[in-house]
C-alpha cells in the first residue's frame, strides 16, 4: 500500500482505536511515553518513521564532523509522508527541535516531527502551519555544545510507557494525537490498519445510534463494543 493512502485511512482514527488493535494483535508495548505530547492538543500525526539517533557528547567546532548531518545534509533525506523522531538519549534540559528545522523539515516532505527529548521556538513551530510537532518539554536552550545528532535512519530507543524503552525502525509507522503517540512495525502496518477501520466504522454506527436514542446497552450489542 502506498504510504500516502496509508496515512489518509488512519488519520480518520484515534490513537485509542489504534492501540486497542495492536493489544489485541499480541502488540501492547507501542506507546511511547505519555510525557511526549502536542504542542497543541489539536495536532494528529501519522507518517512513517525517518530515525534521528542524538547523543550527547557536546559539539564543539568540527570536533565530530558528520556527512549525515554538515550543511544540513539530513533535509535532502527526508520524503514525502515521513515523520521524523528523534531521541534525545535523555538529555533534558535543552532543545533538540525548533522553528527553522519544522519549517525545512515540512518544505522536504516531512509531515511532523515526535522528539523523545524537547523543542525550543514553541510559539514559532505553532506557526508553521499543518506541520504537527510532539515533545516532552520545550525550552529556550541551545542544544550545541550539549547534544547533537549521531545517525540517521537507524534503529533507535525512546521511553515507553508500559515498557522503559520502545524500538523504533525505520518506516514503522508513527501515529499520534492528543492521547499519545504510538509506533506501528511497518510488517503489520496494513493489517492494523484495516482491523482499525473497523473499529472506526462500528464507534460511527454506535454514535448515530445513540444519537437515534438507543441506551449504551443496545448500541453495545449491536456493534460489539466489548
Amino acid at each position: 500500500m502506498e504510504l500516502q493512502e496509508m496515512r489518509a485511512r488512519f488519520m480518520r482514527g484515534y490513537s485509542a482505536d489504534v492501540y486497542d488493535v495492536l493489544d489485541k494483535m499480541g502488540y501492547p508495548n507501542q506507546c511511547m511515553s505519555l510525557k511526549i505530547r502536542p504542542l497543541h492538543p489539536d495536532m494528529k500525526v501519522c507518517g512513517a518513521a525517518f530515525t534521528i539517533q542524538g547523543t550527547s557528547e557536546p559539539r564543539f567546532g568540527e570536533d565530530f564532523p558528520n556527512p549525515d548531518f554538515d550543511g544540513f545534509a539530513q533535509f535532502r533525506r527526508f520524503y514525502d509522508g515521513c515523520v521524523i523522531v528523534m531521541n534525545a538519549e535523555r538529555e533534558d534540559c535543552c532543545g533538540h527541535w525548533g522553528e527553522m528545522m519544522s519549517y525545512g523539515a515540512k518544505r522536504a516532505g516531512a509531515v511532523g516531527a515526535v522528539i523523545d527529548g524537547g523543542t525550543r521556538d514553541r510559539a514559532g513551530i505553532l506557526g508553521v502551519g499543518d506541520f504537527p510537532c510532539f515533545a516532552r518539554y520545550t525550552s529556550p536552550i541551545e542544544s550545541k555544545k550539549r547534544w547533537r545528532p549521531k545517525a540517521l535512519e537507524v534503529p533507535i530507543f525512546v521511553e515507553g510507557t508500559l515498557t522503559r524503552q520502545l524500538r523504533v525502525n525505520p518506516g514503522d509507522i508513527i501515529f499520534g494525537d492528543s492521547d499519545g503517540v504510538l509506533c506501528i512495525p511497518k510488517e503489520i502496518s496494513e493489517e492494523v490498519l484495516i482491523r482499525t477501520e473497523e473499529i472506526i466504522k462500528n464507534e460511527n454506527l454506535s454514535r448515530e445510534a445513540f444519537r437515534a436514542g438507543d441506551t449504551i446497552h443496545q448500541v453495545f450489542e449491536k456493534y460489539n463494543r466489548a
